[in-house]
């Protein structure tokens, strides 16, 4: 999976014939390592991180799950969800080890926002917090009171998307649905599934 910031206008039509994607990081879970290909090249990728072998080290990664691109310190943001831990790691030429931004935490989706926080979903805890950088414990921001399928909870958040003012929309992967989390909301605002609940 790979992440980055995107602004969709609403009016935007989808090509007919997709057109061949190059310049994208991605993760390649079951090989412990990101893969980056380049503009003109679609089919050798490079592995930029990882790519060691499966362990705990700080030059190795297992199976991660999401990564994003942070421009400004030049640099991946990897959700190392075996090592149960969010790194990032400079693409400068002789990065040999990732520096590690969170830990103790089923890490499985990524995000960050224009204000540079960093959002990350948790499949044991059931919910999406936001850090700020070098914050540990962070700000819980979707789901809340454990696993369930109420509308305060969330059974499995995998990936999601902050949009405007800060809102979170969860893929809440065992309750088969979309959520719309709020800003500052101790429960959703809407539901997306077969038979949609919407919340005013």
């Amino acid at each position: 999976m790979f992440s980055l910031l995107v602004n969709i206008p609403a009016n935007a039509k989808w090509a007919q014939n997709g057109v061949t994607v190059a310049g994208v990081v991605i993760t390649d879970f079951g090989n412990h390592r990101i893969i980056q290909w380049k503009n003109g090249d679609t089919t050798n990728g490079q592995v930029v991180d990882g790519g060691t072998g499966q362990g705990r080290g700080l030059n190795q990664l297992q199976y991660p799950t999401d990564v994003l691109i942070d421009n400004e310190t030049d640099s991946l943001i990897i959700c190392d969800y075996g090592n149960q831990r969010v790194v990032r790691w400079s693409r400068r030429r002789g990065t040999t080890q990732c520096e590690i931004l969170t830990d103790n935490i089923d890490c499985y989706g990524l995000a960050m926002n224009e204000q540079r926080y960093l959002y990350v979903s948790d499949v044991a805890k059931h919910e999406v917090r936001r850090y700020q950088f070098r914050e540990k414990n962070g700000t819980l921001v979707a789901g809340r009171n454990g696993r369930g399928d109420g509308l305060n909870q969330l059974n499995v958040p995998t990936y999601f998307f902050v949009g405007g003012q800060q809102n979170v929309y969860v893929s809440d992967r065992d309750n088969q649905r979309v959520m719309k989390w709020v800003e500052g909301a101790n429960k959703v605002l809407w539901s997306l599934e077969d038979n949609a609940t919407v919340m005013h």
